[in-house]
């Protein structure tokens, strides 16, 4: 019979009690700290968010002035030829400061004259003459049209800068100010969206800059990697999974491919330097060289995602087609990979996603380059869009921060919606065995 007496080996009832309360409060104080991480990141994040968004919205829109121009025969065309070669030489930029000096005729003297050109982009001029090359027989009629504002002139619009700022500290004088006002009580300025922003290639000029470029050589260079990347990589794990022996160099193989998910993007670039560049000769800058890099890197990924697929269907599926009479192939392709095909998608489209954000290997092979015009094929010069950001968020002018936060926030949304394609298909094809 136990002694249950104090002394003889029980535990007293208030020292039970003052235990269990420890051991509670313990678990509160775990759990306020898993709580306070939460908090902590989602505040993070939600700063994080939010500084992109209200600093990126302005990049989307641009400022415009009305003018009206009239295009000057003895300026544009003073042989009258009316061809295109003569009028690419005409002289666009006097017709626009001939233009501007009609609205402020107190302009007077070459600094007030070029602080009165300046509130237009230098781009106006080529807006101008495409506008001539378009219609030749606007020459010698005068043309109603709205033109680029300067960046300067976008960020004070925009409220960027302030005119209550001192004349020292910021770009514009006094007298640019009050043509400005002037300008907009004739409501002859407007800022609105600007679809440029997705159709235009890089400018040296940022009120003239687009991801236009940088949007269809991303295309490309996922065109190339998913073409190469998913039947090699859906094959290997097939393979790897259901037909090969399980012996030392398999066991090898698989830890390879677990080690190549891990290893920096920018081992990659140097490989595909070395490789692609280097020894194939491939063209440097090229929509084909960046796929065939980022499908290096993203294959482990699709390896791994289709072999974790295809162990999620039963084995009683394989042995129920074999049984039937089905061969090994026929049991996997009719049986198997279709069972699994929700999963492998799902991988797929999250391995697309990651290589889409990745900027360090496509520095390595030269996707940096200053890309203006919209490649037409894989082999043309290009660049993508986190080169882009890359590029711009380098650049001095204030004015590219709205730029590079916008072309942030067209990066966000895409893999916000191949990953929510990807949920959306897990969950639609997904099946509980």
């Amino acid at each position: 019979m136990i002694d249950a007496t104090p002394g003889h080996g029980a535990v007293k009832p208030d020292l039970s009690a003052k235990r269990l309360r420890k051991r509670k409060r313990a678990e509160l104080r775990f759990q306020l700290y898993g709580l306070g991480a939460i908090l902590l990141a989602v505040a993070f994040l939600v700063w994080f968010l939010t500084k992109i968004v209200v600093t990126g919205i302005p990049g989307f829109f641009q400022s415009y002035v009305l003018l009206e121009v009239p295009i000057e025969a003895e300026l544009v065309d003073p042989e009258g030829k009316r061809s295109a070669e003569a009028l690419r030489r005409g002289n666009y930029a006097n017709l626009l400061r001939n233009a501007l000096l009609k609205e402020f005729p107190d302009a007077v003297g070459r600094s007030a004259q070029r602080a009165l050109t300046g509130l237009l982009s230098p781009i106006a001029r080529y807006d101008l003459q495409d506008k001539v090359l378009a219609d030749p027989a606007s020459v010698g009629t005068t043309i109603r049209q709205w033109f680029l504002l300067s960046d300067d002139v976008d960020r004070l619009l925009k409220g960027e800068t302030t005119a209550a700022m001192p004349q020292e500290t910021r770009r514009l004088s006094d007298r640019q100010l009050a043509w400005i006002e002037q300008l907009a009580a004739d409501g002859r300025i407007e800022t609105r969206f600007d679809w440029n922003f997705f159709t235009a290639g890089n400018s040296a000029e940022p009120e003239a800059a687009g991801l236009g470029a940088a949007m269809i050589g991303s295309l490309y260079t996922m065109l190339v990697m998913v073409a190469l990347c998913v039947p090699v990589g859906v094959m290997a794990a097939i393979y790897l999974e259901e037909f090969a022996p399980r012996n030392r160099l398999t066991g090898i193989i698989e830890i390879n491919i677990n080690n190549l998910a891990a290893v920096p993007s920018i081992v990659f670039g140097l490989l595909g330097l070395a490789v692609f560049l280097g020894f194939f000769g491939l063209p440097r800058s090229a929509p084909l060289a960046g796929g065939l890099v980022l499908a290096l890197m993203t294959l482990p990924t699709v390896i791994i995602a289709t072999r974790a697929a295809l162990k999620a269907v039963p084995p009683s599926i394989r042995q129920g087609a074999v049984a039937l009479g089905a061969s090994k192939l026929q049991a996997v392709t009719h049986h198997v990979l279709p069972l699994a095909l929700p999963g492998i998608l799902t991988g797929t489209i999250i391995g697309v996603a990651q290589a889409l954000g990745e900027t360090a290997p496509l520095l390595m092979i030269g996707m940096f380059a200053f890309v203006q015009s919209t490649p037409g094929s894989i082999f043309d010069t290009s660049t993508a869009i986190p080169v882009q950001i890359y590029s711009w968020a380098d650049q001095a002018e204030r004015a590219y921060e709205a730029k590079t936060s916008a072309a942030i926030l067209v990066l966000l949304a895409c893999l916000i919606l191949m990953n929510a394609v990807a949920i959306l298909l897990r969950r639609r094809f997904e099946r509980r065995w």
